[in-house]
């Protein structure tokens, strides 16, 4: 006759048994624009937690990847399970051609309103957010997005082109649809002589360098070349910062959807979001503790933006901007 110890023990095994054969097992494939050491950072920190998942990468800039994985499309053979890269814009497409899969499961609360897309296909895992940066040789400090105008900036502002940088391309279509700014704010800056530049790297070396007082750039890259020493100093607008979220989503034709799941239960669970605090990034979570030289994500004033409006409008608003200021 069996003892209540070893029913007890039974029931244990049994249950240790179901858990395992529900962990995720087999191969994960992930397409990244993460830089390389945070890619790799980021696989190590998942097998840790998963280690009977076997994980791959590609590490790539998004546009590179995009092209690697609409080839695969045109196979008939996409690789990939999941996708963490640079901007929804992509994501947005992706959704649209139904290429993504849902996850309605997906540990999505503690984060802002707006940060992951509705539909629970893509979601936000960083925040990485646009801004001010001054050389501190500049007598004139501008706190909103109007200022750039002025005419104490006027041939003193460089910023990245969006035909160039996805995070340029959000921030261009959300400042077009922003009231008292829009397409006249653009065309303003193009008079007072504003100057664009390939990626937001040109624009740090020239303002860094003291070629020009004013840009338009990325946060972490103003935050931490101002933490090595660089006599820069970056500003959140009063108005309100641009934002791309680095999401990350499941495929449609992903082949391990399970392993796939438990990545991004990863990247937005507490523990993924203070990995990205780590990596020198703001987090998308409104408890996480953001890097050091970073406030506090509540005290930042985001401006909303319409994806989907401005992928809709993406290829006329970058011809537009080539009429001002050239490609």
């Amino acid at each position: 006759m069996f003892t209540r110890r070893v029913v007890v023990s039974i029931a244990f095994a049994l249950a240790a048994q179901a858990a395992l054969a529900q962990a995720p097992s087999g191969r994960l494939v992930v397409y990244t624009s993460q830089p390389q050491s945070d890619a790799q950072a980021t696989v190590d920190a998942f097998r840790r937690v998963h280690p009977g998942v076997e994980v791959s990468f590609t590490r790539d800039g998004t546009t590179q990847l995009m092209n690697k994985l609409r080839a695969e499309f045109t196979a008939g053979a996409p690789q990939a399970d999941v996708l963490l890269i640079a901007d929804a814009m992509t994501m947005e497409a992706l959704k649209a051609e139904k290429r993504l899969l849902a996850y309605p499961q997906a540990p999505s609360d503690g984060f802002p309103p707006g940060a992951h897309d509705p539909d629970k296909m893509y979601f936000a895992t960083k925040f990485i957010t646009t801004g001010i940066v001054v050389n501190k040789a500049a007598t004139f400090r501008p706190t909103r997005w109007a200022d750039l105008a002025r005419p104490e900036v006027k041939g003193q502002l460089i910023m990245p082109s969006p035909l160039y940088s996805g995070a340029a391309a959000i921030h261009m279509g959300v400042l077009t649809r922003q009231a008292g700014l829009g397409w006249p704010y653009y065309e303003q800056l193009a008079k007072n002589g504003t100057q664009s530049a390939r990626g937001n790297g040109a624009v740090l070396e020239q303002v860094a360098g003291g070629q020009k007082l004013y840009g338009v750039l990325v946060d972490f890259m103003a935050i931490r070349a101002a933490q090595r020493g660089s006599p820069i100093e970056f500003i959140f607008p009063t108005d309100g910062v641009t934002v791309v979220t680095e999401p990350v989503a499941i495929l449609a034709s992903a082949k391990n959807p399970m392993a796939a799941k438990a990545f991004v239960d990863l990247l937005l669970s507490a523990e993924g979001q203070a990995l990205a605090a780590q990596q020198g990034m703001m987090p998308a979570r409104l408890d996480a503790v953001p890097p050091q030289g970073f406030p506090k994500l509540s005290t930042i004033q985001m401006l909303p933006a319409e994806i989907a409006a401005i992928l809709a409008s993406d290829e006329r608003d970058k011809e537009r901007f080539a009429d001002l200021f050239g490609r």
